[in-house]
């Protein structure tokens, strides 16, 4: 295999991994409760999915302090 000749400065580098930055995930908030929710996928909290449900929730009962 062939090796390099020169070694690649730090601006080559630093210019090859601008991309490689993350990025931000977009959310929507649900039509049916209002919570905030990823496009394309089931709502967490309600479980409807482009107005129709598609899976039951859970609820979760809350642990009472003595």
């Amino acid at each position: 295999m062939a090796n390099p000749k020169r070694r690649h400065s730090n601006e080559r580098t630093r210019t090859r991994r601008a991309h490689h930055a993350l990025k931000l995930k977009h959310i929507n908030n649900c039509t049916q409760c209002g919570a905030p929710a990823l496009p394309h996928r089931v709502c967490p909290k309600c479980g409807f999915y482009r107005g129709r449900q598609v899976m039951t929730v859970k609820v979760k009962a809350k642990k009472e302090k003595k």
